[in-house]
C-alpha cells in the first residue's frame, strides 16, 4: 500500500478539527479517514469492496476512548481479536487521565497511549512526533494484515 492512511476515530468535532489541523501543521499529509464512533471504525476496518475482498488497512489508528455506540476499548478489543488486524498499530489519543483507562488500553494491546495536551502548540508537537514515529520510523511486521 503506497498511500499510508491514518484512521482517526474521534467523536468530538472540535478534537477532530484540532487533530487534522495538527497533522497538517506537522507536515503529515497522509490521507486521514475519520470515523465518528466505534461502529464506523469497525465498519471501516472490516469493510469489503464490491468483489468481496477486504479493503486495505490503514497504516495507523488514532483511537479516542470515550465514544458513543462502541467505546474505544471495545474497538481495540475487536481489532486485536482478528488475525488480519491484530498487529495494526493503534495509538490511543484521548483526554482521559484515568489510570484504569491507560491500564486497560495497554492490557488490550494498544501500542501507545497519549493524552491530548490542552495547549495547541503542545498538541501539534505531540501529533507531529506520533506521525513521524508511526508513519516514517516504525517498521511494521512483514505483510502484517495486508
Amino acid at each position: 500500500m503506497s498511500e499510508k492512511t491514518i484512521l482517526l476515530v474521534e467523536d468530538n468535532p472540535k478534537d477532530e478539527a484540532l487533530t487534522l489541523r495538527a497533522l497538517k501543521k506537522g507536515n503529515i499529509l497522509n490521507n486521514v479517514v475519520v470515523a465518528h464512533d466505534g461502529v464506523e471504525a469497525i465498519d471501516y476496518l472490516f469493510a469489503r469492496d464490491a468483489g468481496g475482498n477486504l479493503k486495505p488497512l490503514p497504516q495507523l489508528v488514532l483511537l479516542d476512548l470515550k465514544m458513543p455506540k462502541i467505546d474505544g476499548l471495545e474497538v481495540l478489543t475487536r481489532i486485536r481479536a482478528e488475525e488480519r488486524t491484530k498487529l495494526l498499530p493503534v495509538v490511543i489519543l484521548t483526554t482521559s487521565t484515568e489510570d484504569q483507562d491507560r491500564l486497560d488500553g495497554y492490557r488490550l494491546g494498544a501500542n501507545s497511549y497519549v493524552r491530548k495536551p490542552v495547549d495547541f502548540l503542545q498538541f501539534t508537537e505531540a501529533v507531529s512526533q506520533l506521525g513521524l514515529y508511526w508513519l516514517v520510523l516504525n517498521e511494521q511486521p512483514p505483510n502484517a494484515g495486508r
